[in-house]
């Protein structure tokens, strides 16, 4: 498509008051085409039919997570001119006045959309909660845990450029998206469950939505280009690798040179339980496999840090990606 056909295509596709408002509304926050049904107060075939064809002119993209399918505002290759639209509708908010009251309504009903999730979430976590206790219990809390990693990352000093673009890989909740995002210039939350994300999307869901992705995908298998991060955050997740080798070399496959990976997990224990009742694949790790794992993949050891108090040890370590020119990450 030449750019005068995309740009007469995207002119096309924004000569309709309700597109106008999807567009306005994407730029306060990523919705379910449902969600934009309850919002604007049409049917969902009507709303799926505007939806198509601003997705058709690059003006926005769908994004399915399980059963759901979820809407943003422009493509990879629509980007600049979906930021140009976006421009001009906020000032045509500003000077418009019939405009203006509709988009002040939309945002209004966005509010129907946030409890909703929020009584999702608060729904989940009660179904759970007894078993996320008992995990809790054996280990120190997540505070200081948080604490250390920021200080670890140099995050605590709340700038951009100590994170750069950051890709919490499984996610879960979404808090360790949420606790660095401020240090982030932008932050891809990723994981596999659907559920996971619904909850991370809840939590996350006052990010400007231009400072987040939200993405369903297997960490043994990213979705994404190479070097297309500064840091990569494993929290709590690796113990459920199988083979935590490949899981590491796609990390570093999509590192920058010279960016950042950081792991939390557990010190190796023998709470077989947890392989048994929680899915752990690994029984925590020991220092030298974590180096070795490092290496293979191409990481230098930066740091490592313990924090005892119950009885799993929480284990912190972080390493910085090597030049392609001087290694590649070896085949797991």
């Amino acid at each position: 498509m030449t750019t005068e056909t995309s740009l007469l295509e995207s002119m096309r596709a924004l000569a309709d008051p309700t597109r106008l408002r999807i567009m306005r509304l994407l730029a306060s926050m990523e919705l379910a085409v449902g969600e934009l049904a309850q919002v604007l107060g049409q049917s969902q075939p009507r709303v799926s039919r505007h939806v198509k064809i601003l997705c058709d002119s690059q003006l926005a993209e769908r994004r399915r997570e399980g059963a759901w399918v979820f809407l943003r505002a422009g493509g990879r290759t629509g980007a600049p001119l979906t930021s140009a639209v976006m421009q001009l509708l906020a000032q045509a908010e500003g000077t418009d006045a019939a405009f203006a009251a509709e988009c002040t309504q939309d945002r209004a009903h966005l509010g129907a959309i946030r409890t909703a999730r929020q009584a999702h979430s608060l729904d989940y976590f009660a179904r759970f909660a007894g078993q996320w206790d008992r995990l809790r219990s054996l280990h120190i809390a997540d505070g200081p845990v948080e604490a250390a990693l920021s200080e670890m990352l140099g995050a605590d000093m709340l700038e951009p450029a100590a994170i750069g673009r950051l890709l919490d890989v499984g996610t879960g909740t979404g808090r360790m998206a949420e606790v660095f995002a401020q240090a982030a210039t932008h932050v891809t939350a990723l994981d596999r469950s659907p559920d996971m994300l619904r909850l991370a999307r809840t939590r996350l869901q006052n990010l400007p939505a231009g400072k987040l992705d939200l993405v369903q995908g297997d960490f043994a298998q990213l979705p994404f280009a190479a070097a297309s991060f500064d840091t990569v955050l494993f929290h709590q997740v690796l113990h459920y690798a199988v083979a935590p080798e490949a899981v590491l070399a796609e990390a570093a496959r999509v590192t920058a040179p010279g960016g950042r990976i950081a792991i939390v997990d557990f010190a190796a224990h023998e709470r077989e339980d947890l392989r048994s009742q929680h899915a752990h694949a690994r029984l925590g790790f020991a220092d030298a496999q974590i180096a070795a794992l490092f290496a293979q993949a191409g990481f230098d050891p930066l740091a490592e840090r313990a924090l005892a108090g119950k009885e799993l040890i929480v284990k912190l370590w972080t390493a910085k990606r090597r030049p392609s020119s001087q290694t590649e990450p070896k085949a797991p």
